[in-house]
């Protein structure tokens, strides 16, 4: 009986060990790529899943990881961290998004471009807004103020129409023109909402 006891006490136990020096933090995310993003007097770092610092806890603003990378803010410029805690990228960046897809959207004085894992630009900087990509296209903003979707090369593949844009999902984006949302596939064809 005792035997049986202790096995089905032990799943409530385990965790709450597990887990004793998230009180250490003042907020504690979700593991991603084996590391939480935590908060402690104001600054951001990442610790693994036993609460040892992996990144220092010095940042003003950070990003939970993304296909092994994470954008970090410091004063006020971006840069990245990989999961094993090395600086794959000093703050540098005006702002900076997750990677996807092997590319990661960063702004400069020149505007919104991709980099690549190498920090080399796969997409110089020439847009006002960008999102990451997702199945294949971005979403940018042109000059003028309206987005539209590239590929990895650049090209233009939807015109830039629309006053949002959101990313593809399941083949699918939601944008905004004048005041109408509605989706739209690859195609640039609305889809019957």
């Amino acid at each position: 009986m005792k035997k049986l006891l202790f096995i089905f006490l032990l799943p409530m136990v385990i965790p709450a060990f597990a887990q004793k020096w998230a009180k250490d933090f003042d907020f504690v995310d979700n593991p991603s790529n084996g590391l939480s993003l935590v908060k402690k007097d104001g600054k951001y770092g990442f610790v693994d899943l036993n609460g040892k610092i992996v990144v220092p806890i010095e940042f003003q603003e950070a990003v939970a990881y993304s296909e092994g990378f994470a954008p970090v803010r410091k004063g006020s410029l971006w840069g990245f961290y990989d999961s094993t805690g090395k600086v794959l990228v000093q703050p540098v960046y005006l702002d900076a998004l997750c990677f996807h897809e092997g590319m990661a959207a960063v702004a400069t004085n020149e505007g919104w471009g991709f980099i690549n894992v190498k920090n080399d630009f796969s997409i110089k900087p020439q847009y006002e807004a960008a999102k990451g990509f997702h199945e294949g296209l971005a979403a940018v903003q042109n000059k003028k103020g309206l987005w539209g979707y590239i590929d990895k090369d650049a090209k233009q593949v939807i015109a830039f129409q629309y006053s949002y844009a959101e990313n593809f999902e399941n083949g699918e984006a939601r944008v905004m023109k004048g005041d109408k949302v509605m989706n739209i596939g690859k195609d640039n064809i609305a889809k019957n909402n």
